[in-house]
């Protein structure tokens, strides 16, 4: 099932979290792709077929014909169109064979074909799932054909159409119809599972709104509800531009928009998993053999202000939700951090020199896998390094700017680009199958 997953910068809510994390389109093709597969991996029909061809305890034998039953069904034919502001019409074209002895003793087959039609209204249920429940269901014979002789047609025909398939197979095979959408619906189900992000808390998407019928597509508003380990509910940023307009919905597919507030609420989730103890040696991130050089504080800017000799760690520690910004050219994600650095004199407990804030902006690529939305950070700059305490009186921090940038380069990207591996659960609803796996800027295309 083909889906394409835009992460536009235009689909960006405000009002925190009232507005939806997550909208998905759901393409005609998706729908008959589930039913069909209800369809053809159960045995729905296929009972409701052998019932309505067995004798009733309050119904007349057919005369001239005895022991019913079906020999063959073939797969069913399945049309659907959506209804506008209802939910779904569905024909299915239904061919069995049925056999028998005649009177005479000879075997008896009757190929049927039978269009079963119903309407059926979507909805939502308490806990946030989209639903179908069956409205009206009818059930008309579009032919028959025997091997009966001629001469036996008229009569036998008659009181078989009569008093089985007029009358019984309406009763019968109308009731497959709320099964098969028993078993769509059971594909609805997941999508409310609650997802575990590794130990750092759940995600969960439930229907914000009721869901959303067009003549081309199924729309549903998703609430995107993160829980820290500790319970608590984390809400959606607020201090973003107003959503301006979904991009446009594509033939033949199926589309997942994730807001940019989601994405950023997703970090933040994350953002303690971040934090990171850097020494010269890369104490804590067993960085040696991983073909990076090791960090050296021997700098001609840091010496200035550092006492000499002395082993120094620098604390990263984000002390401010992430910001993602998502535009069709690039996307990026700012990161609000403390750089402590710290010495651990061999006398003494350790003591902070000072203390930067840094504001840093990292491009984001993203990619798809194992049903995951992933991302990858790479730095592009250093927009803020300030003071903002020490214990060295006050100082020019700007010189350290560049040695910096090259720590955070080389050992604190890597490490939070390792956390994010994790990725982004993505919707699971009716078996998608999210396979687009190159994104550029806000699109998710096809290799």
């Amino acid at each position: 099932i083909w889906c394409i997953l835009f992460l536009g910068g235009w689909l960006v809510w405000s009002g925190g979290a009232a507005g939806p994390g997550a909208v998905i389109r759901i393409d005609l093709g998706t729908i008959e792709h589930a039913v069909s597969t209800v369809l053809n991996g159960s045995d729905v029909l296929q009972k409701m077929a052998e019932e309505a061809t067995k004798k009733k305890a309050n119904a007349k034998p057919i005369k001239g014909i005895s022991g019913l039953k079906v020999k063959d069904l073939r797969p069913p034919v399945v049309s659907l169109m959506l209804l506008p502001g209802s939910g779904l019409f569905m024909a299915v074209l239904v061919q069995m064979t049925i056999t028998g002895k005649s009177f005479i003793g000879k075997n008896v087959e009757m190929a049927l074909a039978t269009n079963l039609t119903t309407s059926s209204q979507l909805g939502q249920d308490a806990a946030g799932i989209p639903r179908f429940s069956c409205r009206n269901c009818h059930v008309t014979l579009v032919s028959v054909k025997t091997n009966l002789p001629s001469s036996m047609l008229p009569k036998v025909m008659s009181k078989f159409l009569d008093s089985t398939l007029q009358k019984v197979l309406p009763g019968l095979l109308c009731p497959a119809v709320d099964a098969v959408l028993n078993l769509v619906n059971v594909k609805f189900t997941t999508l409310t599972s609650e997802i575990p992000l590794g130990s750092a808390g759940t995600l969960q998407y439930a229907l914000l709104n009721p869901p959303l019928t067009s003549e081309t597509f199924i729309e549903l508003d998703l609430k995107t509800i993160l829980h820290q380990k500790e319970g608590k509910e984390v809400d959606l940023p607020m201090d973003q531009p107003s959503l301006a307009s979904l991009p446009p919905k594509r033939d033949a597919a199926t589309q997942l928009i994730l807001s940019a507030n989601f994405l950023s609420a997703e970090l933040s989730i994350l953002q303690a998993s971040f934090n990171l103890d850097i020494s010269n040696n890369m104490v804590g991130g067993n960085w040696e053999g991983k073909g990076m050089s090791p960090l050296c504080f021997d700098s001609p800017q840091i010496s200035r202000v550092l006492p000499p000799s002395q082993p120094v760690v620098i604390e990263m520690r984000e002390v401010k939700a992430p910001v993602v910004t998502i535009t069709p050219d690039k996307s990026f994600v700012q990161l609000f951090s403390t750089a402590d650095f710290r010495v651990s004199p061999s006398d003494s407990a350790p003591e902070s020199l000072f203390v930067l804030d840094v504001h840093s902006d990292l491009e984001a690529q993203f990619a798809i896998a194992e049903e995951k939305l992933r991302l990858s950070l790479t730095l592009q700059s250093l927009p803020r390094v300030a003071l903002a305490s020490s214990s060295l009186g006050t100082f020019d921090e700007l010189p350290l700017k560049g040695v910096l940038a090259d720590i955070i380069h080389v050992a604190y990207v890597p490490s939070i680009n390792r956390v994010l591996r994790g990725g982004v659960p993505l919707p699971d609803l009716l078996g998608i199958t999210y396979r687009w796996a190159n994104i550029s800027g806000f699109e998710v295309g096809t290799a």
